[in-house]
């Protein structure tokens, strides 16, 4: 019941979008993701060029998600997006479809993502650089659970790149939000989930 579609566009709310935790989405959230992202890809340096740069992504990405997801903006725009609203919103321009179908501000989020998740920067996500995103988020006593999701992950291809490219990634996050099959591949994409 963990990896139901349901429990991993929740996931997606709660970890990835959710930076302040308070259960909903406000621009806030957007603009300390900028931030962040700025300082996870530059290694703790917070130049004021990438800082732009990851303010012009987030801020799409907000205005995009408010666009698709706040329904009772009309007549009142209260300026929040709920879990419900988003997976509404995810449902209705995500399911069922690739990366490239996606809207151009996720599919620029997603590719911010890969590269904060690509520590050493050499264009693949390895078993290390899975662990190090997977811990920062959950409670784990073995890291052979992680390593065991990191390896349903791969394929042949994988495997023998040691990791998941820009382009793997891609796939596997649009399978993510856009297969509501619970055993689909990519439902380990962020590690073990827990309901």
């Amino acid at each position: 019941m963990a990896y139901t579609w349901d429990n991993r566009v929740a996931f997606v709310v709660r970890f990835l979008y959710d930076i302040d935790n308070n259960g909903y989405l406000d621009a806030r959230d957007f603009q300390c993701l900028a931030l962040r992202s700025c300082v996870i890809e530059g290694k703790g340096d917070c130049s004021a060029a990438r800082l732009q740069k990851y303010q012009h992504i987030m801020l799409s990405l907000w205005e995009e998600i408010a666009q698709l997801a706040d329904f009772d903006k009309v007549p009142d725009y209260d300026g929040m997006i709920t879990v419900e609203e988003f997976k509404t919103a995810v449902k209705n321009t995500c399911v069922g479809k690739k990366y490239d179908q996606f809207p151009q501000a996720m599919r620029a989020f997603i590719e911010s993502n890969f590269k904060m998740i690509d520590i050493n920067s050499d264009g693949v996500i390895g078993v290390e650089e899975y662990r190090y995103d997977c811990i920062q988020r959950m409670v784990v006593e073995d890291i052979k659970v992680i390593d065991d999701a990191f390896n349903s992950l791969l394929n042949d291809d994988d495997r023998k790149v040691g990791g998941l490219t820009i382009a793997r990634y891609q796939e596997l996050f649009a399978e993510f939000l856009g297969d509501t099959n619970e055993n689909c591949q990519a439902k380990h994409l962020f590690g073990p989930l827990e309901l």
